[in-house]
């Protein structure tokens, strides 16, 4: 039994020694290049002859210094190499620099984002670290450490050099502090980042708003957060933690720093909208006013896209192919989305061009109504019975657009009918009563209107009244309507002028013992001055007063409606 457990171990030892002895040094392709560097440098394998071979042209002892400060700057970033996509073509060519084969070198960057400097590239039948590379270690290595705490790992007590349980003792008391130099950090940055950016907001505003100060101090946080997360980024590698770890730590700070990058172009975004709605308080229109909203939300989510296809590209994935794929992706959408996008120009047409403001009375095609809101897919109007119309601002563009808010004044025409019988000095006296009316009236225009007889009708007299009034919203409009038609019909009254209306009168002008019932009026000259001076001073009077006991009531709702 003995002797067959000696002859297992036996056959178990001579396995592991020929399977150990069939690893050897291989530089044929890029692949075997990084796997003979970085395998002959691990602990269970570490044989730093083996792995200064992929160096040529030093002595073997520099190449050896060089590939271990090569693989401590890999650790230190916390790079690890993925050999899954490492080409294993001994004659890889680099699609990096040109995308021709004929004018391609043989190259291989195995860290093309994070070490541009650092790459392979193939010489006779060999692959090696190149000249270029292999001249800027030392320079790569100092950048990774920081010589300050370099000089200090040197210089501290050797009871710092024990280990405890794996670890050195050295490095968590380097995390301990480096945590104690982030909080200093914190309390002293804060409050000068915020005084920095006051400045700035003072040299180029000359003005200080109280929400611009909170919009600071919310930029000025993520900021020193920044500073201190590029702070410790520097100094992790000295700590010499294990590269999965480092990476780990790396790639979080990368998310936090772009998080906070994103942040504060948002807030930069809320600042700018506040300075420009400032700037342009006096000459901003309502459609600009219903403007900045949308260009803020484009913005904010243009800085998320961004902030979002940053985080893919910590993650591994290519800037390039990340690019191709948003818009690859952006192409796809618009194809399935054309409406949208039709839309989405529309309302940039809008805006550019202006063709009415929010609140303005409009036809747009077959729709009539108020322009309430108009967003980034369509314009919405309310029309006169408050229903609310949407409309596609593809079809808002390219439609006929009658803007009846841009009107200077709104025109009033309407004709009065009196009975026919009724004598002409009297029509003379009750057109110009009205004239003065018209003139007296303080919401019509006294240098553009007409009064005059305009013509014989199947059943009256027709007298034209044709105003401009000045005020040109729907309630208003409403209410001078009111005092003008009141002033008329008292007018009317006064002088014995009576309104006719469609009608067949079988008239008996004298019965026997009767008198007659034709109407009498009377034409007295002098009576019709004072009479008619009397209504204009009861108007004039009625004009003057401050508060309008004929003020419409109509609901906000009604405010831009046409009138019939």
């Amino acid at each position: 039994m003995k002797l067959v457990k000696k002859l297992v171990y036996i056959f178990l030892f001579i396995t592991s020694v020929s399977f150990a002895q069939k690893i050897k040094p291989d530089l044929r392709t890029p692949y075997k290049t990084l796997f003979t560097h970085l395998y002959f440098l691990e602990e269970e394998h570490y044989n730093v002859a083996y792995s200064a071979l992929t160096i040529r042209g030093l002595a073997n002892k520099d190449a050896q210094q060089k590939v271990v400060k090569l693989k401590e700057v890999y650790d230190g970033r916390g790079l690890v190499v993925d050999f899954k996509k490492v080409p294993n073509n001994p004659n890889y060519l680099d699609t990096i620099v040109s995308n021709n084969s004929e004018t391609a070198f043989h190259r291989y960057y195995p860290f093309p984002q994070q070490l541009h400097d650092v790459y392979l590239e193939k010489v006779g039948t060999k692959w090696y670290y190149s000249k270029e590379t292999v001249s800027k270690i030392d320079k790569i290595h100092k950048e990774t450490f920081l010589w300050e705490f370099t000089w200090l790992q040197k210089h501290y007590p050797n009871f710092f050099k024990e280990t405890v349980g794996g670890v050195k003792i050295w490095k968590p008391i380097g995390l301990i502090i480096l945590l104690v130099l982030s909080f200093l950090l914190y309390i002293i940055l804060n409050p000068l980042i915020f005084f920095i950016l006051r400045k700035l907001q003072r040299f180029f505003i000359h003005k200080t708003y109280i929400k611009s100060l909170e919009l600071l101090h919310k930029i000025a946080r993520p900021i020193v957060f920044i500073i201190i997360l590029e702070f410790v980024r520097k100094v992790l590698p000295t700590l010499h933690l294990y590269y999965d770890m480092n990476n780990f730590l790396y790639l979080y700070i990368g998310i936090a720093e772009t998080v906070f990058w994103a942040y504060i172009a948002l807030r930069i975004v809320d600042l700018f909208e506040m300075f420009y709605n400032d700037f342009k308080k006096k000459n901003l229109t309502k459609l600009d006013r219903q403007l900045t909203p949308i260009l803020k939300k484009l913005f904010k989510w243009l800085v998320i896209l961004i902030a979002f296809l940053n985080i893919l590209t910590l993650f591994g994935m290519d800037p390039e192919t990340v690019l191709a794929g948003a818009s690859i992706g952006g192409i796809a959408v618009a194809f399935a989305a054309q409406d949208s996008v039709k839309n989405l120009i529309g309302t940039i047409v809008i805006f550019l061009d202006k063709p009415f403001q929010l609140g303005d009375w409009v036809e747009i095609g077959n729709v009539v109504g108020t322009v309430e809101k108009v967003g980034l897919r369509s314009t919405r109007l309310r029309a006169a019975d408050t229903s609310i119309f949407q409309i596609p601002n593809s079809k808002v563009s390219e439609a006929d657009i009658n803007n009846k808010g841009l009107r200077i004044y709104r025109r009033y025409q309407t004709e009065l009918g009196i009975r026919y019988d009724t004598p002409p000095d009297l029509i003379q006296a009750f057109v110009d009563g009205i004239r003065q009316i018209v003139v007296a009236h303080p919401d019509t225009r006294s240098e553009s209107y007409n009064v005059e007889f305009s013509g014989f009708g199947d059943s009256s007299l027709n007298i034209m009244v044709n105003v401009f009034f000045k005020r040109l919203d729907w309630g208003s409009e409403q209410s001078s309507k009111h005092r003008l038609h009141m002033a008329i019909v008292k007018l009317a009254a006064a002088l014995g002028v009576e309104f006719a209306f469609p009608s067949s009168t079988l008239m008996i002008e004298q019965l026997p013992g009767q008198e007659s019932l034709a109407v009498k009026y009377d034409t007295d000259k002098a009576k019709i001055e004072k009479k008619t001076k009397m209504v204009l001073e009861e108007f004039e009077k009625e004009s003057k007063k401050e508060d309008d006991p004929n003020k419409s009531t109509i609901p906000d709702v009604y405010s831009d409606m046409e009138s019939d």
